[in-house]
């Protein structure tokens, strides 16, 4: 088994995945995505680079994701902040929901924020 390096049983059900090679085989329950271990079987696959991906996986592997709406971002503008990625108009203040990329703001409680809102919402006086 590719992923389990066990032997293959004759007569054992086996994968085979004809986008990985001829020389793999893998035993049902072992041919799972290499991120989340989501069971591959009777499911669409992607092989990248020596290793077995859900859908979601793959695409990730592809194209950076937004933490704002969790959808995959295709512009070639997005903003990188508090170590995620972000579509620009979803990286917005925490009070107020105007955007931040590209200015400065503050985090409060882990929570973006911009100045204006910290000045009137959270800045001791």
């Amino acid at each position: 088994c590719y992923h389990c390096k066990m032997n293959m049983k004759e007569g054992d059900p086996a994968v085979y995945a004809e986008r990985a090679g001829y020389d793999k085989l893998w035993h049902p329950g072992c041919f799972v995505c290499c991120t989340c271990g989501e069971l591959l079987v009777d499911m669409i696959y992607f092989w990248k680079n020596g290793n077995l991906y859900c859908g979601r996986h793959y695409c990730d592997s592809e194209r950076p994701r937004c933490a704002g709406c969790d959808e995959l971002i295709f512009s070639n503008e997005y903003t990188l902040a508090e170590g995620q990625n972000w579509h620009l108009k979803h990286f917005c203040c925490f009070d107020c929901d105007c955007v931040l990329a590209g200015i400065t703001y503050i985090t409060v409680n882990d929570k973006p924020v911009c100045k204006s809102c910290y000045m009137k919402n959270h800045a001791a006086v």
